[in-house]
């Protein structure tokens, strides 16, 4: 039987195609059956179990220039309905008046603790001053500019204590600010991408990674890996690796919600971005050997998905190459890109793609209510995050390999989106 021949550009195509569709039904089954499975007639997150027992707490607070946000923050902290935990704040070199908030702040919460670090040595080891200070084994770890919901310690504490082997639980982050096309798009990203993508890695038993804007760690497993690298670009990515390459599980409480500002502008979004496109090519050259062997299989899962993720944006700036080239010069037939619009096979994407955050926003309505009618704005993200990912996939790897090795990752002031 003679098998059909496909051109290398039809090749192309039918990757660039399948791809995401593949990948969409993945998730969207995983998401189903983690819901059925895990979700469906659990508590709801106001409404959480009494825990066996509450062990004492650390909540940890790295900061650099989060004057404007700080407060409330430590304000909504403090409000953990916990009985036993402390708030520690590490300021890391920060040069606005944040330092002069927070000790202001001692005084009105005495659960806070703060430390002051002499200049800006990056988040990572803003969270490891804070570790060594800490007096309790389980440590929650929250952004500076994050309103976590009153339950949250204890949703994500609950599966440190019932697991001995887990080693990190990431929360739910939920974007708060919605002024502008980007955040109500971002709203639905967290919900319909990021949400379904937990749950179906948790499914094959491996996440990607934790939610650095909320997450928990036992100090044990964090001791054995050697805590955050500082020469990581984005420390939660690496620390959720090396955590899983050592046996260590990490699990997903969509209960633990977080409410956090997403960047609103341009610019925000592409460094943002860009920095999380540079932080998974890091732990792929870091971990993906390692990652191979035998021992290491239930992390095969994560690394094919982020390699066929990574093969997917250099497969559509290709075409993208092709199709501008033969604008402007003639192309041999075989390499000839006629257009890149979309036709029926972009309706046919453009239809899964809705069947994909449809299921993801049905989900999340235990956990937001209101949130079904942002389905309208989601359905523009794959026009704008689609090309955003590919085009910070392709930079992000070159840009990786040439950045130097054992250089510190200090951190700058994000974009907080419209004020």
């Amino acid at each position: 039987m003679d098998w059909p021949t496909l051109s290398p550009l039809a090749v192309l195509f039918n990757f660039a195609f399948f791809y995401p569709i593949v990948m969409a039904f993945f998730w969207i089954t995983g998401g189903v059956y983690y819901h059925f499975r895990r979700e469906r007639g659990s508590p709801l997150p106001g409404n959480p179990t009494p825990l066996r027992h509450a062990p004492p707490v650390s909540i940890l607070v790295p900061c650099f220039n989060e004057a404007p946000h700080i407060a409330e923050t430590i304000a909504a902290l403090d409000a953990q309905a916990y009985p036993d935990f402390e708030i520690i704040a590490i300021n890391d070199g920060s040069t606005d008046d944040t330092a002069a908030r927070l000790e202001a702040l001692v005084a009105q919460f005495p659960r806070l603790r703060v430390m002051h670090l002499a200049s800006n040595a990056g988040k990572a080891n803003a969270l490891r001053m804070g570790t060594l200070a800490a007096r309790s084994e389980y440590l929650v770890c929250v952004d500076a500019d994050a309103m976590l919901d009153p339950h949250a310690t204890r949703w994500m504490v609950g599966h440190l204590i019932d697991g001995a082997r887990v080693g990190a639980v990431t929360g739910n982050p939920r974007v708060r600010n919605r002024s502008t096309l980007l955040g109500r798009m971002q709203v639905g990203e967290f919900s319909a991408i990021v949400g379904l993508i937990k749950r179906a890695q948790r499914v094959y038993g491996r996440l990607f990674t934790i939610s650095g804007v909320i997450c928990a760690f036992r100090r044990t497993a964090l001791h054995q890996v050697g805590y955050w690298a500082d020469d990581m670009v984005t420390e939660d990515i690496d620390i959720s690796w090396r955590l899983q390459i050592a046996g260590w599980d990490i699990r997903y409480e969509p209960n633990a919600l977080g409410w956090i500002l997403m960047p609103e502008t341009a610019r925000g979004l592409w460094n943002q971005r860009l920095r999380w496109a540079q932080g998974g090519v890091e732990v792929l050259l870091s971990h993906g050997a390692d990652v191979l062997k035998w021992r290491k299989r239930r992390m095969w899962g994560v690394l094919a998905e982020y390699g066929l993720s990574l093969t997917w944006a250099y497969v559509m700036l290709t075409i993208m190459v092709l199709w501008s080239l033969g604008l402007v010069v003639e192309l041999p037939p075989a390499l000839r890109v006629d257009s890149i619009l979309p036709r029926w096979h972009g309706v046919v994407l453009a239809m899964v793609c809705l069947l994909q955050f449809g299921t993801s926003l049905m989900i999340e309505r235990r956990y937001e209510p209101g949130i079904a009618r942002h389905f309208y704005w989601v359905i523009w993200y794959p026009i704008v995050f689609w090309l955003l990912g590919m085009f910070t996939a392709v930079v992000a790897f070159p840009k990786t390999l040439l950045r130097r090795r054992r250089q510190r990752a200090t951190w700058t002031s994000p974009d907080r989106g419209i004020t």
